[in-house]
């Protein structure tokens, strides 16, 4: 068997360990970078990626939902919000942050047990995912016969984010005319 055949059969596993990589890759750029409208750019590439792993796991409802709702919807409304009030960080003109250190000992901790559990054999799981019948239909009766407030208040919350965002537009305007 050739390298390409391998790899082909285990295309699967491969893109699991690459979309799983360029997720842990864009959450760390969440932490290093100061600029908002780049932190929120490395947010929407982590969702993505997550979404193609629920894909990969079988579970496509979920992997729609996070990229149609989390990056479609909630992070296009952040990416908005953060244009529109123009935050600039005068700690970006500054080289290094004074959380250099501890952030480099806390990445060195997090490395250390990535590297140690996975020298390490995992317990098996319980069930796989997706392993129950779960459809639209059984998600849409769940969430709204269950759910319906958390929705509710989800949007609420959506809706003081605008308005604060308003506010303080509105306030700066005052301030600065």
């Amino acid at each position: 068997m050739s390298l390409i055949e391998t790899l082909l059969a285990n295309l699967d596993t491969l893109l699991l360990y690459v979309f799983a990589l360029c997720a842990f890759v864009g959450a760390a750029l969440m932490i290093v970078l100061r600029q908002p409208m780049r932190v929120a750019l490395a947010l929407i590439s982590t969702m993505i990626f997550l979404g193609g792993i629920y894909g990969l796991l079988g579970v496509h409802f979920i992997a729609a939902f996070q990229v149609l709702i989390y990056v479609g919807a909630v992070m296009v409304f952040m990416v908005y919000v953060i244009m529109l009030l123009d935050v600039r960080d005068p700690a970006v003109r500054r080289r290094y942050s004074k959380f250099l250190l501890p952030g480099l000992a806390a990445f060195v901790l997090l490395v250390g047990a990535l590297i140690y559990a996975a020298w390490n054999a995992l317990p098996a799981a319980s069930r796989t995912a997706g392993s129950e019948g779960f459809g639209l239909q059984l998600f849409a009766t769940t969430f709204l016969n269950t759910y319906w407030l958390h929705f509710e208040l989800t949007s609420v919350l959506l809706l003081a984010a605008v308005v604060a965002a308003i506010a303080v537009i509105r306030a700066g305007g005052r301030r600065d005319g």
